[in-house]
């Protein structure tokens, strides 16, 4: 890094091939350039303080980050390199998890209370679902062939199922490795399997979901694990 301490946290590669990276330390978004090393740094244009945590793509190359702390929701056009910030109506919401829905309109996880929020890409404005339980704290989303969402309940250990289009939860159910399982990282594969990591249980367990069936398969990490903190899919759509 060319800043000392950046802290990077998450990062996304472009159609290019440019690794985007959030430095949630350094209070930044960088770009490394892997065919010759260079990194570029994107800070807001008025010097707001950010922490940017979750970086996602939309479909038409913008690119989008939650804040943790700092509360924001960030956006980046990376042919301009302008940012734009706005920040969730909750205060303290700890925006977390984010993907893009195929109608290309954000929605994220608010970690620091029990609700989801999508914006409005054009006007940036903010929207928030509620959750059911008061308890709930989503912490990783992911999105599933069918354009409804995935996300893990951290505090409560439970896996749930959103519909974005009309705003409710469709279902929730407890995870195998119980109420202190802490579900975090989370993956769908293409033929809609949900997979993520059990964080709580030692060593740390890869959990797989069958939405069809509505059963669980676990498996321990060899390693350990160590906190998963995150999944992704292959271009593939069939490998974690």
């Amino acid at each position: 890094m060319k800043t000392p301490n950046s802290g990077p946290h998450g990062l996304v590669a472009d159609q290019d091939g440019n690794i985007w990276f959030t430095a949630i330390s350094g209070g930044y978004v960088g770009k490394l350039n892997p065919r010759n090393g260079e990194i570029a740094e994107y800070r807001p244009p008025a010097g707001e303080e950010i922490d940017p945590h979750t970086p996602v793509f939309d479909h038409n190359g913008i690119l989008w980050f939650t804040n943790q702390e700092t509360n924001y929701i960030g956006r980046l056009d990376p042919k301009t390199g302008k940012t734009a910030l706005v920040t969730s109506p909750t205060p303290h919401a700890v925006p977390y998890g984010i993907v893009i829905l195929p109608n290309n309109i954000p929605i994220f996880c608010e970690f620091g209370t029990n609700k989801l929020g999508r914006i409005d890409p054009s006007t940036m404005r903010i929207s928030e679902y509620t959750l059911p339980a008061a308890g709930t704290r989503p912490r990783r989303i992911a999105l599933a062939p069918d354009g409804t969402i995935y996300y893990t309940d951290f505090a409560r250990g439970y896996l749930g199922h959103f519909d974005p289009s009309s705003g409710r939860l469709l279902k929730e159910w407890p995870s195998p490795g119980g109420a202190q399982s802490e579900p975090y990282g989370i993956a769908i594969t293409n033929d809609g399997k949900v997979w993520y990591s059990e964080s709580g249980v030692k060593p740390n367990a890869v959990v797989r979901f069958d939405p069809q069936s509505e059963t669980f398969s676990t498996k321990t990490i060899p390693s350990g694990g160590g906190v998963v903190r995150n999944m992704w899919r292959l271009p593939t759509g069939s490998y974690i």
